[in-house]
């Protein structure tokens, strides 16, 4: 039995820790963030938790597919940008960030159809 590929160890790796963080601030945005945030930045805030599972969730899968190699940082990269952008925005009012946060949706979304090129190899 051979060790597993750096690069599907990493992706798993990644997507499990990036799953947990998103259990943390789905917690902290349920209870410390409810009371201090008006409800469309904590709607705001429940997206970002929201995408970033969707990522976490997809990369716990193709970190089991040895050919799927280019997908997860893709994923990885739009999660952190699109999440995070959503995060600042909610804790700080920055509406700047509201044109970031699309960048990020781009990347998710070709870090999923990259996933689906990849796995018809």
């Amino acid at each position: 039995m051979s060790a597993p590929r750096p690069s599907r160890l990493n992706a798993l790796s990644a997507g499990l820790l990036l799953a947990a963080l998103g259990v943390a601030l789905g917690a902290f945005g349920a209870h410390a963030l409810k009371a201090r945030l008006d409800p469309a930045m904590l709607a705001n805030f429940e997206t970002g938790v929201r995408y970033q599972m969707y990522a976490a969730l997809a990369l716990i899968a193709l970190g089991t597919q040895a050919q799927i190699r280019r997908a997860p940082l893709l994923l990885l990269a739009g999660a952190v940008i699109f999440s995070g952008t959503l995060y600042v925005l909610a804790l700080t009012g920055q509406r700047w960030l509201g044109a970031v946060t699309p960048i990020g949706g781009a990347l998710l979304i070709a870090g999923f159809v990259m996933a689906a090129v990849e796995a018809r190899r």
